[in-house]
């Protein structure tokens, strides 16, 4: 059983007034920056804005695979079995399951936590601490010492077991022990995306769902202006059954009856600029080429040389961060097998640059040395 012990939250039902937004996520568009971690809020991020969803989970992907080798060569077995067949919170399979998890947590929030769950046996598995669940502070007799708790009281109780539990921080600022989620920044451009985009389908729905204005003008003699109530009610039902009707029908009107499209004259803005620039600064944030996430802003859509060496950049200091929390992982389960001369996480290389071009690109510098050769 782990360590942590979740802690409900007391929900409360209020009545929403009359005048209240009609907006989806309104936590977004009613963000104001405060400078703390926000999880729910970038959770409502997540779920808003499908290309954020999507980038958190490509940079997953694309940290790639990694092994892990015994120092001595001892027990490799055990350990490449382990790495396989950890059981991962009861709802996965492998470390490499763990890893995927934590990362993304720490992308989403800044700061993530793990757990090592033991029995008698040794390890019993890996469990992701959802990030309500813990609260950090640091040790009172130990400044560079920084303890994980549970947030059960106003300072929080640290939890028993200190050494069953890792914990990594992205991008902390000076004298914090938390960390920067990769969304830092991005709830106000995202609000601004989400106003356009609820804009747009309200105006979509006017503009296809057209809305008529009928109008009848009674002639100059004095029997069309006697009857001018009873004529303008009766095209009304006729103007009503043509267009209510499930099968095409005419509508035919004797005298001056003029009909308009409401709103025919009037033109929907252009949305395409306003939402690229929105889409750049999420996309410039992320780290992530555009044509990774679907969208095509130019003629090419291979991914250039400086692009490859940028992103690389990205993923090799996001595999620092988790390299340490692999080999203490494994490094343990050594020691249960009784071996402590722990091990080394071995990052599999990352390939960004497609393999074909790559290939020819090969070709040509061959050739172009058998051409020097020969010219010798």
């Amino acid at each position: 059983m782990s360590i942590f012990d979740k802690v409900g939250k007391k929900k409360v039902c209020t009545s929403a007034p009359q005048t209240s937004s009609s907006l989806p996520f309104e936590s977004l568009c009613n963000y104001f920056p405060s400078g703390i971690n926000q999880p729910d809020l970038y959770r409502s991020l997540r779920e808003a804005i499908p290309i954020i969803d999507t980038a958190i989970y490509k940079l997953v992907r694309l940290t790639g695979g990694f092994s892990v080798v015994s120092n001595n060569g001892k027990n490799q077995k055990q350990l490449d079995e382990f790495i396989r067949n950890v059981n991962v919170g009861g709802a996965g399979v492998g470390l490499q399951q763990f890893i995927d998890t934590y990362f993304e947590q720490l992308l989403t929030f800044g700061t993530s936590v793990g757990e090592i769950v033991t029995d008698s046996d040794g390890i019993n598995s890996l469990y992701n601490v959802p990030i309500e669940n813990i609260a950090l502070k640091r040790n009172p007799k130990n400044f560079n010492e920084v303890l994980v708790c549970r947030p059960d009281s106003l300072s929080g109780t640290p939890v028993k077991y200190q050494d069953l539990v890792m914990y990594s921080t992205l991008n902390p600022e000076a004298g914090s022990i938390t960390g920067n989620s990769i969304l830092k920044g991005l709830p106000f451009v995202a609000s601004v995306l989400l106003k356009i985009y609820n804009s747009m389908g309200q105006n979509w729905e006017r503009a296809g769902n057209l809305r008529y204005a009928v109008t009848y003008n009674p002639g100059s003699d004095m029997l069309d202006r006697a009857y001018a109530k009873e004529r303008a009610t009766q095209i009304a039902n006729e103007w009503s059954n043509a267009m209510n009707g499930s099968s095409v029908k005419d509508f035919v009107a004797v005298g001056d009856v003029q009909i308009k499209v409401i709103g025919a004259d009037g033109q929907i803005l252009d949305s395409e600029i306003p939402v690229k620039q929105m889409l750049e600064q999420i996309i410039a944030k992320l780290s992530i080429p555009p044509f990774m996430l679907g969208i095509s802003w130019s003629t090419t859509e291979r991914m250039s040389s400086q692009q490859a060496d940028a992103l690389t950049t990205e993923l090799t200091a996001y595999r620092r961060i988790l390299t340490p929390v692999i080999e203490r992982i494994c490094s343990l389960f050594l020691r249960f097998c009784g071996n402590s001369d722990g091990v080394q996480a071995v990052w599999h290389e990352i390939t960004l640059q497609d393999a074909v071009e790559q290939a020819r690109a090969d070709l040509y510098k061959a050739q172009a040395l058998s051409l020097g050769g020969e010219k010798k």
